[in-house]
Protein backbone atom coordinates (compact mmCIF):
# COMPACT_ATOMS: atom_id res chain seq x y z
CA UNK A 1 0.00 0.00 0.00
CA UNK A 2 1.30 3.74 -0.34
CA UNK A 3 1.98 5.96 2.55
CA UNK A 4 -1.48 7.60 2.32
CA UNK A 5 -2.99 3.92 2.71
CA UNK A 6 -0.60 3.22 5.19
CA UNK A 7 -1.42 6.01 7.47
CA UNK A 8 -5.15 5.20 7.31
CA UNK A 9 -4.60 1.82 8.29
CA UNK A 10 -2.20 2.98 11.78
CA UNK A 11 -4.15 5.42 12.72
CA UNK A 12 -7.58 3.58 12.66
CA UNK A 13 -5.55 0.70 14.68
CA UNK A 14 -4.36 3.66 17.09
CA UNK A 15 -8.21 4.82 17.29
CA UNK A 16 -9.22 1.48 17.83
CA UNK A 17 -6.43 0.63 20.90
CA UNK A 18 -7.66 3.84 22.30
CA UNK A 19 -11.11 2.81 22.93
CA UNK A 20 -12.47 2.14 25.99
CA UNK A 21 -15.55 0.26 27.92
CA UNK A 22 -18.04 1.99 29.68
CA UNK A 23 -16.01 1.72 33.07
CA UNK A 24 -13.48 3.59 31.63
CA UNK A 25 -10.88 0.77 31.25
CA UNK A 26 -9.80 -0.29 27.56
CA UNK A 27 -11.27 -2.81 25.61
CA UNK A 28 -8.25 -4.00 24.66
CA UNK A 29 -5.73 -4.53 26.93
CA UNK A 30 -2.07 -3.68 26.39
CA UNK A 31 -0.52 -7.39 26.63
CA UNK A 32 -3.11 -8.15 23.81
CA UNK A 33 -2.20 -4.84 21.68
CA UNK A 34 -0.53 -6.23 18.91
CA UNK A 35 2.32 -3.25 17.92
CA UNK A 36 1.82 -1.60 14.25
CA UNK A 37 5.17 -2.68 12.28
CA UNK A 38 5.56 -0.54 9.23
CA UNK A 39 8.27 -2.09 6.98
CA UNK A 40 8.85 0.14 3.53
CA UNK A 41 12.18 1.28 2.18
CA UNK A 42 13.67 4.19 3.69
CA UNK A 43 12.97 7.48 3.45
CA UNK A 44 8.97 6.93 2.05
CA UNK A 45 7.84 9.40 4.90
CA UNK A 46 7.38 6.75 7.98
CA UNK A 47 7.91 9.04 10.91
CA UNK A 48 6.15 12.32 9.00
CA UNK A 49 2.67 10.20 8.78
CA UNK A 50 3.35 9.62 12.61
CA UNK A 51 3.47 12.85 12.88
CA UNK A 52 0.43 13.60 11.21
CA UNK A 53 -1.46 10.91 13.23
CA UNK A 54 -0.22 12.16 16.53
CA UNK A 55 -1.74 16.12 15.67
CA UNK A 56 -4.99 14.43 14.58
CA UNK A 57 -5.77 12.20 17.41
CA UNK A 58 -3.89 15.14 19.41
CA UNK A 59 -2.21 12.73 21.17
CA UNK A 60 1.86 13.04 22.84
CA UNK A 61 4.02 10.85 20.40
CA UNK A 62 7.67 9.15 21.75
CA UNK A 63 10.14 8.87 18.86
CA UNK A 64 13.55 6.62 19.20
CA UNK A 65 15.47 5.05 16.25
CA UNK A 66 16.52 1.36 18.57
CA UNK A 67 19.88 1.65 16.48
CA UNK A 68 21.17 3.80 18.75
CA UNK A 69 20.43 1.94 21.92
CA UNK A 70 22.31 -0.83 23.34
CA UNK A 71 21.13 -3.26 25.74
CA UNK A 72 21.93 -1.38 28.82
CA UNK A 73 19.79 2.47 27.66
CA UNK A 74 17.06 0.04 26.23
CA UNK A 75 16.36 -2.05 29.51
CA UNK A 76 18.13 -0.10 32.22
CA UNK A 77 21.19 -0.73 34.35
CA UNK A 78 21.75 -3.56 37.08
CA UNK A 79 22.02 -2.70 39.98
CA UNK A 80 21.75 -4.92 43.27
CA UNK A 81 18.82 -5.04 45.59
CA UNK A 82 18.60 -7.33 49.10
CA UNK A 83 15.12 -8.89 49.86
CA UNK A 84 14.18 -11.39 52.33
CA UNK A 85 12.80 -14.88 50.97
CA UNK A 86 11.58 -16.94 54.20
CA UNK A 87 13.38 -15.52 56.76
CA UNK A 88 16.65 -15.60 54.51
CA UNK A 89 18.56 -12.38 52.96
CA UNK A 90 19.51 -12.45 48.74
CA UNK A 91 21.17 -10.29 46.83
CA UNK A 92 19.06 -9.67 43.84
CA UNK A 93 19.73 -7.85 40.66
CA UNK A 94 16.95 -5.31 39.48
CA UNK A 95 17.16 -2.71 36.96
CA UNK A 96 16.86 1.07 36.77
CA UNK A 97 13.89 2.30 34.35
CA UNK A 98 14.69 1.97 30.58
CA UNK A 99 15.58 5.55 28.94
CA UNK A 100 12.99 5.10 27.02
CA UNK A 101 10.05 4.08 28.53
CA UNK A 102 11.36 6.92 31.49
CA UNK A 103 11.19 9.17 28.25
CA UNK A 104 6.99 8.59 27.97
CA UNK A 105 6.66 9.34 31.71
CA UNK A 106 8.87 12.11 31.35
CA UNK A 107 6.97 13.26 28.38
CA UNK A 108 3.25 12.71 30.36
CA UNK A 109 4.44 14.60 33.35
CA UNK A 110 5.39 17.97 31.26
CA UNK A 111 2.83 17.73 29.44
CA UNK A 112 -0.03 15.97 30.93
CA UNK A 113 -0.68 13.38 28.01
CA UNK A 114 -1.84 10.77 29.48
CA UNK A 115 -2.26 8.76 25.87
CA UNK A 116 0.32 9.23 23.08
CA UNK A 117 2.42 6.84 20.52
CA UNK A 118 5.85 5.30 21.57
CA UNK A 119 6.93 5.38 17.92
CA UNK A 120 10.40 3.43 17.52
CA UNK A 121 11.99 3.40 14.35
CA UNK A 122 14.55 0.77 12.48
CA UNK A 123 13.08 -2.00 15.27
CA UNK A 124 14.34 -4.71 13.44
CA UNK A 125 18.23 -3.06 13.53
CA UNK A 126 18.68 -3.58 17.09
CA UNK A 127 21.75 -4.61 18.43
CA UNK A 128 22.38 -8.82 18.61
CA UNK A 129 22.38 -8.37 22.71
CA UNK A 130 19.27 -6.53 22.65
CA UNK A 131 17.11 -8.86 20.41
CA UNK A 132 16.69 -11.31 22.74
CA UNK A 133 14.55 -8.56 24.67
CA UNK A 134 12.66 -7.27 22.29
CA UNK A 135 9.81 -10.61 21.57
CA UNK A 136 9.12 -9.74 25.55
CA UNK A 137 8.72 -6.14 24.65
CA UNK A 138 6.10 -6.45 21.32
CA UNK A 139 3.93 -8.69 23.69
CA UNK A 140 4.02 -7.36 27.03
CA UNK A 141 5.47 -3.53 26.43
CA UNK A 142 8.36 -4.35 29.15
CA UNK A 143 11.90 -3.13 28.87
CA UNK A 144 13.56 -4.61 32.04
CA UNK A 145 10.91 -4.53 35.02
CA UNK A 146 9.13 -1.63 33.38
CA UNK A 147 6.41 -1.33 31.84
CA UNK A 148 5.07 1.57 29.27
CA UNK A 149 1.87 3.22 30.75
CA UNK A 150 -2.00 2.49 29.73
CA UNK A 151 -2.94 4.75 27.25
CA UNK A 152 0.57 4.87 24.96
CA UNK A 153 0.37 2.30 22.02
CA UNK A 154 3.14 0.93 20.45
CA UNK A 155 3.92 1.31 17.06
CA UNK A 156 7.41 0.13 14.90
CA UNK A 157 8.86 0.80 11.62
CA UNK A 158 11.59 -0.72 9.93
CA UNK A 159 13.41 -1.56 6.25
CA UNK A 160 13.44 -4.68 4.78
CA UNK A 161 16.56 -6.49 4.34
CA UNK A 162 17.47 -5.34 1.07
CA UNK A 163 17.53 -1.91 1.97
CA UNK A 164 19.96 -2.74 5.43
CA UNK A 165 22.60 -5.04 5.84
CA UNK A 166 21.74 -4.43 9.33
CA UNK A 167 18.38 -5.86 9.32
CA UNK A 168 17.22 -8.61 11.90
CA UNK A 169 15.18 -11.14 9.43
CA UNK A 170 12.03 -11.84 12.21
CA UNK A 171 10.90 -15.99 12.64
CA UNK A 172 7.35 -16.75 12.80
CA UNK A 173 7.15 -16.43 16.80
CA UNK A 174 7.89 -12.65 16.12
CA UNK A 175 5.82 -11.66 13.66
CA UNK A 176 3.00 -13.51 14.96
CA UNK A 177 3.02 -10.41 17.76
CA UNK A 178 3.43 -7.67 15.19
CA UNK A 179 0.30 -6.60 13.08
CA UNK A 180 2.46 -5.50 9.84
CA UNK A 181 1.59 -2.92 7.14
CA UNK A 182 4.12 -3.30 3.67
CA UNK A 183 4.49 0.48 2.38
CA UNK A 184 5.19 1.11 -0.90
CA UNK A 185 6.68 4.27 -2.79
CA UNK A 186 4.45 6.15 -4.52
CA UNK A 187 4.51 9.88 -6.17
CA UNK A 188 1.02 10.92 -6.30
CA UNK A 189 0.00 9.62 -2.37
CA UNK A 190 2.79 11.93 -1.34
CA UNK A 191 2.19 14.76 -3.70
CA UNK A 192 -0.91 15.32 -1.74
CA UNK A 193 1.65 15.24 1.21
CA UNK A 194 3.71 17.90 -0.53
CA UNK A 195 1.20 20.25 -1.27
CA UNK A 196 0.50 20.67 2.46
CA UNK A 197 3.73 20.65 3.78
CA UNK A 198 4.84 23.70 0.98
CA UNK A 199 7.62 21.89 -0.93
CA UNK A 200 8.87 24.05 -3.19
CA UNK A 201 7.18 24.70 -6.94
CA UNK A 202 10.42 23.79 -8.67
CA UNK A 203 10.52 20.21 -7.23
CA UNK A 204 6.64 19.34 -7.81
CA UNK A 205 7.13 20.66 -11.37
CA UNK A 206 9.79 18.67 -12.31
CA UNK A 207 8.35 15.82 -10.60
CA UNK A 208 5.39 16.08 -12.35
CA UNK A 209 7.61 15.79 -15.64
CA UNK A 210 10.32 13.22 -14.46
CA UNK A 211 7.61 10.84 -11.85
CA UNK A 212 9.77 8.27 -12.33
CA UNK A 213 12.62 10.51 -10.57
CA UNK A 214 10.15 10.59 -7.16
CA UNK A 215 12.07 7.47 -6.19
CA UNK A 216 15.15 5.41 -6.84
CA UNK A 217 17.20 2.84 -5.40
CA UNK A 218 20.11 1.45 -7.81
CA UNK A 219 23.47 -0.51 -6.80
CA UNK A 220 26.32 0.31 -9.43
CA UNK A 221 29.87 -0.52 -10.00
CA UNK A 222 30.81 2.68 -7.75
CA UNK A 223 27.97 2.75 -5.24
CA UNK A 224 24.30 2.50 -4.42
CA UNK A 225 22.18 5.69 -5.74
CA UNK A 226 19.32 6.66 -4.21
CA UNK A 227 16.79 9.47 -4.24
CA UNK A 228 14.08 9.19 -1.81
CA UNK A 229 11.03 11.44 -0.50
CA UNK A 230 12.78 12.60 2.31
CA UNK A 231 15.86 13.95 0.11
CA UNK A 232 13.19 15.70 -1.82
CA UNK A 233 11.51 16.80 1.31
CA UNK A 234 14.92 18.22 3.23
CA UNK A 235 16.21 19.62 0.02
CA UNK A 236 12.90 22.26 -0.29
CA UNK A 237 13.77 23.41 3.10
CA UNK A 238 17.26 24.03 2.27
CA UNK A 239 16.49 25.45 -1.30
CA UNK A 240 14.01 28.27 0.22
CA UNK A 241 16.47 29.50 2.92
CA UNK A 242 18.71 29.70 0.17
CA UNK A 243 16.62 32.05 -1.81
CA UNK A 244 15.90 33.43 1.01
CA UNK A 245 19.53 34.35 1.75
CA UNK A 246 20.27 35.11 -1.96
CA UNK A 247 22.54 32.20 -2.18
CA UNK A 248 23.35 29.69 -5.16
CA UNK A 249 21.03 26.50 -5.74
CA UNK A 250 23.35 24.58 -7.78
CA UNK A 251 23.85 20.84 -8.24
CA UNK A 252 26.60 20.91 -5.61
CA UNK A 253 23.60 21.20 -3.41
CA UNK A 254 21.69 19.23 -4.74
CA UNK A 255 23.71 16.32 -4.75
CA UNK A 256 23.71 16.24 -1.34
CA UNK A 257 20.13 15.12 -0.63
CA UNK A 258 19.69 13.34 -4.45
CA UNK A 259 22.33 11.11 -4.29
CA UNK A 260 21.68 9.78 -7.87
CA UNK A 261 24.08 11.92 -9.96
CA UNK A 262 21.63 11.81 -12.75
CA UNK A 263 19.26 12.88 -10.95
CA UNK A 264 21.09 15.98 -8.97
CA UNK A 265 22.12 17.20 -12.47
CA UNK A 266 19.21 16.76 -14.37
CA UNK A 267 16.89 18.75 -11.33
CA UNK A 268 19.89 21.40 -10.80
CA UNK A 269 19.45 22.52 -15.06
CA UNK A 270 15.91 22.06 -14.22
CA UNK A 271 16.04 24.78 -11.96
CA UNK A 272 18.16 27.20 -13.76
CA UNK A 273 15.47 26.81 -16.35
CA UNK A 274 12.35 26.99 -13.92
CA UNK A 275 14.26 30.25 -12.63
CA UNK A 276 14.18 31.99 -16.22
CA UNK A 277 10.47 30.98 -16.91
CA UNK A 278 10.04 33.05 -13.58
CA UNK A 279 12.05 36.36 -14.47
CA UNK A 280 11.02 35.70 -18.73
CA UNK A 281 7.23 35.06 -18.00
CA UNK A 282 6.80 38.23 -15.36
CA UNK A 283 4.96 36.30 -13.05
CA UNK A 284 3.28 38.97 -11.20
CA UNK A 285 1.89 41.04 -14.07
CA UNK A 286 0.02 38.02 -15.09
CA UNK A 287 -1.46 37.71 -11.74
CA UNK A 288 -2.30 41.36 -11.51
CA UNK A 289 -4.24 41.01 -15.03
CA UNK A 290 -0.52 43.05 -16.49
CA UNK A 291 0.55 39.83 -19.05
CA UNK A 292 2.14 41.53 -21.87
CA UNK A 293 1.31 40.48 -25.51
CA UNK A 294 4.48 39.43 -26.14
CA UNK A 295 3.94 37.32 -22.94
CA UNK A 296 1.08 36.09 -24.23
CA UNK A 297 2.35 35.18 -27.17
CA UNK A 298 5.35 32.97 -26.12
CA UNK A 299 3.07 31.09 -23.67
CA UNK A 300 0.51 30.01 -27.01
CA UNK A 301 4.03 29.10 -28.50
CA UNK A 302 6.00 26.97 -25.81
CA UNK A 303 5.96 23.77 -26.07
CA UNK A 304 4.12 21.56 -23.70
CA UNK A 305 6.97 20.87 -20.58
CA UNK A 306 7.26 24.65 -20.63
CA UNK A 307 3.75 25.73 -20.08
CA UNK A 308 3.50 23.30 -17.69
CA UNK A 309 6.66 24.61 -15.73
CA UNK A 310 4.57 28.33 -16.50
CA UNK A 311 1.67 26.77 -14.76
CA UNK A 312 3.28 25.50 -11.53
CA UNK A 313 5.28 29.02 -11.24
CA UNK A 314 1.86 30.82 -11.58
CA UNK A 315 0.09 27.88 -8.57
CA UNK A 316 2.69 28.25 -6.85
CA UNK A 317 2.64 31.39 -6.42
CA UNK A 318 -1.16 31.63 -5.31
CA UNK A 319 -1.03 28.42 -2.73
CA UNK A 320 1.19 30.11 -0.94
CA UNK A 321 -1.03 33.32 -0.60
CA UNK A 322 -3.73 30.92 -0.34
CA UNK A 323 -2.01 29.34 2.47
CA UNK A 324 -1.27 32.29 4.49
CA UNK A 325 -4.73 33.58 4.03
CA UNK A 326 -5.98 30.05 5.36
CA UNK A 327 -3.87 30.10 8.26
CA UNK A 328 -4.72 33.98 9.05
CA UNK A 329 -8.61 33.18 8.53
CA UNK A 330 -8.15 30.31 11.95
CA UNK A 331 -5.94 32.49 13.80
CA UNK A 332 -8.22 35.64 13.86
CA UNK A 333 -10.90 32.97 14.77
CA UNK A 334 -9.01 31.47 17.54
CA UNK A 335 -7.66 35.58 18.44
CA UNK A 336 -11.16 35.89 18.55
CA UNK A 337 -12.22 33.46 20.97
CA UNK A 338 -9.72 34.65 23.58
CA UNK A 339 -10.46 38.74 23.05
CA UNK A 340 -14.20 37.47 24.31
CA UNK A 341 -13.05 35.81 27.34
CA UNK A 342 -10.58 38.84 28.09
CA UNK A 343 -13.41 41.14 27.23
CA UNK A 344 -15.76 39.13 30.22
CA UNK A 345 -13.11 39.74 32.57
CA UNK A 346 -12.39 43.59 31.68
CA UNK A 347 -15.99 44.09 32.00
CA UNK A 348 -16.38 43.28 35.60
CA UNK A 349 -13.13 45.44 36.63
CA UNK A 350 -12.02 43.09 38.72
CA UNK A 351 -8.10 43.37 37.61
CA UNK A 352 -6.90 45.90 35.98
CA UNK A 353 -6.20 44.98 31.78
CA UNK A 354 -2.27 44.84 32.50
CA UNK A 355 -3.00 41.83 35.03
CA UNK A 356 -5.96 40.04 32.49
CA UNK A 357 -3.74 40.10 29.24
CA UNK A 358 -0.75 38.70 30.96
CA UNK A 359 -3.01 36.17 32.43
CA UNK A 360 -3.96 34.86 28.86
CA UNK A 361 -0.60 35.47 27.40
CA UNK A 362 0.33 33.33 29.94
CA UNK A 363 -2.07 30.80 29.03
CA UNK A 364 -1.13 30.50 25.27
CA UNK A 365 2.01 30.42 25.39
CA UNK A 366 2.14 27.41 28.16
CA UNK A 367 -0.36 25.71 25.78
CA UNK A 368 2.00 26.38 22.69
CA UNK A 369 4.74 25.19 24.70
CA UNK A 370 3.11 22.07 25.91
CA UNK A 371 1.74 21.36 22.64
CA UNK A 372 4.84 21.36 20.69
CA UNK A 373 6.69 19.04 23.66
CA UNK A 374 4.01 16.40 22.71
CA UNK A 375 4.10 17.01 19.56
CA UNK A 376 0.51 16.90 18.98
CA UNK A 377 -0.19 20.35 17.33
CA UNK A 378 0.40 20.88 13.40
CA UNK A 379 1.55 23.93 11.71
CA UNK A 380 -1.76 25.83 11.20
CA UNK A 381 -2.03 25.49 15.18
CA UNK A 382 1.19 26.43 15.83
CA UNK A 383 0.70 29.44 13.66
CA UNK A 384 -2.56 30.40 15.18
CA UNK A 385 -1.14 30.43 18.76
CA UNK A 386 1.35 32.41 17.79
CA UNK A 387 -1.15 34.84 16.20
CA UNK A 388 -2.84 35.28 19.03
CA UNK A 389 0.58 35.93 21.21
CA UNK A 390 2.05 38.28 18.96
CA UNK A 391 -1.47 40.46 18.92
CA UNK A 392 -1.28 40.36 22.56
CA UNK A 393 1.87 41.51 23.27
CA UNK A 394 1.70 43.99 20.45
CA UNK A 395 -1.66 45.46 22.01
CA UNK A 396 -0.05 45.48 25.72
CA UNK A 397 3.13 47.48 24.43
CA UNK A 398 0.64 50.06 22.39
CA UNK A 399 -1.35 50.30 25.52
CA UNK A 400 1.64 51.03 27.66
CA UNK A 401 2.77 53.67 25.30
CA UNK A 402 0.03 55.33 24.77
CA UNK A 403 -0.20 55.22 28.93
CA UNK A 404 -4.03 53.67 29.39
CA UNK A 405 -5.41 52.90 32.38
CA UNK A 406 -8.72 52.03 32.60
CA UNK A 407 -10.15 48.71 31.23
CA UNK A 408 -13.02 50.49 29.23
CA UNK A 409 -10.73 52.52 27.17
CA UNK A 410 -8.08 49.17 27.08
CA UNK A 411 -10.58 47.03 25.44
CA UNK A 412 -11.56 50.18 22.94
CA UNK A 413 -8.18 50.16 21.55
CA UNK A 414 -7.91 45.88 21.61
CA UNK A 415 -11.67 46.02 19.80
CA UNK A 416 -10.14 48.74 17.18
CA UNK A 417 -6.65 46.74 16.67
CA UNK A 418 -8.97 43.38 16.19
CA UNK A 419 -10.59 44.95 13.40
CA UNK A 420 -8.29 47.07 11.61
CA UNK A 421 -6.56 42.99 11.41
CA UNK A 422 -9.80 41.95 9.94
CA UNK A 423 -10.71 44.93 7.66
CA UNK A 424 -7.23 44.22 6.03
CA UNK A 425 -7.30 40.32 6.10
CA UNK A 426 -10.72 40.53 4.21
CA UNK A 427 -9.13 42.92 1.83
CA UNK A 428 -6.13 40.69 1.54
CA UNK A 429 -8.59 37.98 0.71
CA UNK A 430 -10.06 40.02 -2.07
CA UNK A 431 -7.13 41.02 -3.70
CA UNK A 432 -6.41 36.66 -3.88
CA UNK A 433 -9.48 36.17 -4.97
CA UNK A 434 -8.94 39.37 -8.05
CA UNK A 435 -5.66 37.44 -8.96
CA UNK A 436 -6.69 33.97 -9.17
CA UNK A 437 -9.63 35.41 -11.70
CA UNK A 438 -6.50 37.15 -13.82
CA UNK A 439 -4.90 33.66 -13.70
CA UNK A 440 -7.96 31.82 -15.42
CA UNK A 441 -8.05 34.17 -17.48
CA UNK A 442 -4.95 34.63 -18.92
CA UNK A 443 -4.80 30.69 -18.94
CA UNK A 444 -8.19 30.76 -21.30
CA UNK A 445 -7.04 33.62 -23.29
CA UNK A 446 -3.67 31.67 -23.96
CA UNK A 447 -4.65 28.24 -24.47
CA UNK A 448 -8.52 28.31 -25.48
CA UNK A 449 -9.72 25.97 -23.02
CA UNK A 450 -6.83 23.28 -23.43
CA UNK A 451 -5.53 20.62 -21.32
CA UNK A 452 -3.65 23.56 -19.67
CA UNK A 453 -7.18 24.33 -17.99
CA UNK A 454 -8.08 21.02 -16.92
CA UNK A 455 -4.29 20.70 -15.42
CA UNK A 456 -4.80 24.79 -13.36
CA UNK A 457 -8.22 23.08 -12.03
CA UNK A 458 -7.39 19.65 -11.23
CA UNK A 459 -4.59 21.59 -9.70
CA UNK A 460 -6.34 23.98 -7.20
CA UNK A 461 -8.65 20.96 -6.32
CA UNK A 462 -6.05 19.00 -5.09
CA UNK A 463 -3.56 21.36 -3.09
CA UNK A 464 -4.64 21.51 0.29
CA UNK A 465 -5.01 25.37 0.87
CA UNK A 466 -6.21 26.26 -2.42
CA UNK A 467 -8.99 23.70 -1.81
CA UNK A 468 -9.45 25.33 1.44
CA UNK A 469 -9.54 28.83 0.20
CA UNK A 470 -11.56 28.69 -2.70
CA UNK A 471 -14.33 26.84 -0.54
CA UNK A 472 -14.32 29.37 1.87
CA UNK A 473 -14.02 32.93 -0.33
CA UNK A 474 -15.11 31.46 -3.66
CA UNK A 475 -13.89 31.60 -7.17
CA UNK A 476 -16.46 32.23 -9.94
CA UNK A 477 -14.13 31.48 -12.46
CA UNK A 478 -13.05 28.00 -11.14
CA UNK A 479 -16.81 27.02 -10.60
CA UNK A 480 -17.01 28.16 -14.10
CA UNK A 481 -14.53 25.20 -15.13
CA UNK A 482 -15.89 23.13 -12.68
CA UNK A 483 -19.21 22.89 -12.68
CA UNK A 484 -19.84 19.30 -12.26
CA UNK A 485 -17.55 18.99 -9.31
CA UNK A 486 -19.07 18.60 -6.27
CA UNK A 487 -17.20 20.96 -4.04
CA UNK A 488 -18.88 22.63 -0.77
CA UNK A 489 -19.57 26.09 -0.97
CA UNK A 490 -20.23 28.15 1.74
CA UNK A 491 -21.24 26.17 4.90
CA UNK A 492 -23.43 27.74 7.60
CA UNK A 493 -20.76 27.45 10.45
CA UNK A 494 -18.96 30.16 8.20
CA UNK A 495 -21.98 32.57 8.59
CA UNK A 496 -22.11 31.72 12.17
CA UNK A 497 -18.34 32.56 12.17
CA UNK A 498 -18.55 36.27 9.90
CA UNK A 499 -21.69 36.95 12.15
CA UNK A 500 -19.25 36.05 15.20
CA UNK A 501 -16.64 38.52 13.91
CA UNK A 502 -18.96 41.24 14.38
CA UNK A 503 -20.29 40.83 17.74
CA UNK A 504 -16.99 41.87 19.43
Amino acid sequence: MNIKEAKEQIKNAVTAYFSKDEFGNYVIPIERQRPVFMIGAPGIGKTAIMEQIAQELNVGLVSYSMTHHTRQSALGLPYIKKEEYDGEEFSVSEYTMSEIIASVYKLRKETGCREGILFLDEINCVSETLAPSMLQFLQYKVFGTHRIPQGWIVVTAGNPPEYNKSVREYDIVTWDRLKRVDVEPDYEAWKEYAYKKGIHGAILTFLEIKKNYFYIVETTVDRKSFVTARGWEDLSEMMKLYERHGLTVDQKLTAQYLQNPAVAREFAVYYDLYNKYRSDYQIEDILNGKASSSIQDRARSARFDERLSLLGLLIDAMNAEMRRAVETDNAILENLRVLKQIKAELSREDAPYVTVLHKYLDEERKVLRLGEKANSIDYETRYSYHYVIRFLEDILDALNRAGVSGNKEAFQRIKASYDASTAAHKTGNVNIKARLENLFRFVDEVFEDGQETLILVTELTVRYYCAKFISKFGCDAYFKHNRDLQFYQRKQELLTEIAALEEL
